[in-house]
C-alpha cells in the first residue's frame, strides 16, 4: 500500500502527493497512477539514495567538496572513486620520504 493510499490522498483535488524534509528537499512524490519516488540526503544536502516503485534505485556518496566519489545502481553499474586507505600517504624509510600510489 502506498502512502497516498494509506492517508486516502485525493489526487483530483490535491494533485500529486509531495513530501519534503525540514530543509525543503523533496523526499517523496507519488502520482495518481501509483508511481512513486523517494530520496534521501546527507547532512550536506547531497542526494545519497533515490528509488522508485519500479524497483530502480541509485546510491551515491560525495566528498566534502561536492564531488561524487561513489555510485551504484540497480542495473549493476558501480563507479568507485573513494579514497583508498593507503593512497597518497607518505612513509619515511631511512630518512627518505616516499608517496604511496595505487598500482
Amino acid at each position: 500500500m502506498t502512502i497516498a493510499q494509506q492517508i486516502k490522498w485525493d489526487f483530483e483535488t490535491n494533485g500529486s502527493l509531495v513530501i519534503k524534509d525540514k530543509n525543503g528537499k523533496e523526499i517523496y512524490r507519488e502520482a495518481s497512477y501509483g508511481y512513486w519516488t523517494k530520496q534521501e540526503y546527507d547532512s550536506n544536502g547531497y542526494c545519497i539514495y533515490s528509488g522508485d516503485s519500479k524497483g530502480d534505485w541509485v546510491k551515491e556518496e560525495w566528498d566534502s567538496e561536492g564531488n561524487e566519489i561513489y555510485l551504484e545502481n540497480s542495473r549493476g553499474v558501480i563507479k568507485d572513486n573513494r579514497p583508498k586507505p593507503c593512497e597518497n600517504k607518505e612513509i619515511v624509510i631511512d630518512g627518505e620520504k616516499f608517496k604511496l600510489v595505487k598500482v
